[in-house]
């Protein structure tokens, strides 16, 4: 019998490594699929729950791993062994794939694209890391950016509030957590016991260089979403309900150079936005308004317009802002949060009208 069982093993460990390369980016991929699907499906409060059940079960594989290649657990579970590092992408592809979703809805990608890159690079990259992957090195480092990612995306739902002081605290907790795991694999590892010291280095400086990202405002404004925003020349709200008239234009033109506006030095550019956020979040909104220069070839501020937002609303929290006496050329308005984390940017350019009506259809939100 236990000769039949082991030829069943080498027979499936055979067909795992003839096909580990499709199936280690699979899993990963098959991660962040699952995560984007749930995630606009389900409410938030349960996305939470299953990312930190993500979290929890590749934590304790990774043990697993180490214990059962230290000879402290039973050959009997050598097929979880085989397929460990198939559990750990499936859970890394979710929580990496959760940091993307969160991290593309706050932020505009034009100021946070280093944070977006890393992660884009941590998950198409993972053929490269398939031969490093069992490395505890590397899925320490892995491991703990996924944690310090989860943290600070839950700890302002949880506290309501966008203060650096929740970041600070998000990655306090990362570290405290994490230091305390790093003993835990040690205690069942002792060959890892001599790579403690580093484990410890590669921790800080992954929490270093996402503090630093944070106070140079690239990290966005997580949990703040902008829903939609655009540029509109009249607007009337009443009972909650906004009627916007703006000019028709080509999707594909907008999204490639911005909208165009027909205006005379009177008329007014509105500027509309819709920003989710949880429930209990209160804070302030920054539409930084600039014009490009052409003599000084620069951007100037023309003024920084805000207004103060209670979250939690299925629309978003709708707010707009206005400049008269728009020059003609290129603009743009930055959607930020009071430390200037950006949200959104939103660009047009002002046109002088040649005729003397513009025609205008209405959108109502």
């Amino acid at each position: 019998m236990k000769t039949f069982v082991k030829l069943q093993y080498k027979k499936v460990l055979a067909l795992y490594k003839k096909y580990e390369r499709v199936l280690v980016p699979a899993f990963i991929l098959g991660g962040f699929v699952f995560e984007y699907l749930k995630f606009t499906h389900i409410p938030i409060v349960v996305t939470f729950v299953m990312l930190f059940g993500y979290w929890f079960l590749a934590g304790a594989v990774i043990i697993f791993m180490q214990a059962y290649d230290a000879k402290l657990v039973s050959e009997k579970f050598n097929y979880l062994r085989l397929f460990s590092p198939l559990i750990i992408q499936f859970s890394f592809g979710a929580l990496l794939g959760a940091s993307l979703i969160f991290y593309w809805l706050a932020g505009a990608f034009s100021i946070s694209w280093p944070v977006m890159i890393v992660v884009v690079l941590l998950m198409v990259f993972n053929e490269t890391f398939r031969h490093w992957f069992e490395k505890p090195l590397v899925q320490i480092g892995v491991y703990f950016f996924a944690t310090i990612s989860l943290f600070s995306e839950v700890l302002p739902y949880m506290f309501g509030s966008l203060s650096p002081w929740v970041f600070v605290g998000a990655v306090g907790a990362s570290l405290v957590v994490f230091a305390g795991y790093i003993y835990l694999l040690t205690y069942f590892s002792k060959t890892l016991a001599h790579q403690k010291r580093l484990f410890f280095i590669i921790i800080v400086v992954i929490a270093a260089v996402m503090t630093v990202l944070y106070f140079t405002n690239i990290i966005p404004p997580i949990p703040l979403s902008l829903q939609e925003a655009g540029v509109y020349e009249n607007i009337k709200v009443k009972n909650g309900t906004y009627s916007l008239l703006g000019e028709h234009e080509n999707f594909i033109k907008v999204a490639l150079f911005g909208q165009t506006l027909h205006l005379n030095p009177r008329d007014r550019a509105i500027l509309y936005t819709a920003i989710l956020g949880p429930d209990n979040l209160k804070t302030t909104i920054v539409h930084r308004w600039q014009y490009y220069d052409a003599a000084a070839k620069d951007w100037i501020n023309k003024g920084d317009l805000s207004f103060s937002i209670n979250g939690g609303r299925e629309a978003g929290y709708k707010g707009y802002t206005w400049q008269t006496n728009l020059a003609e050329g290129k603009w743009r308005v930055f959607v930020q949060s009071e430390r200037g984390q950006v949200l959104a940017k939103v660009s047009f350019r002002v046109v002088r009208p040649t005729t003397s009506t513009t025609q205008l259809e209405e959108t109502v939100r």
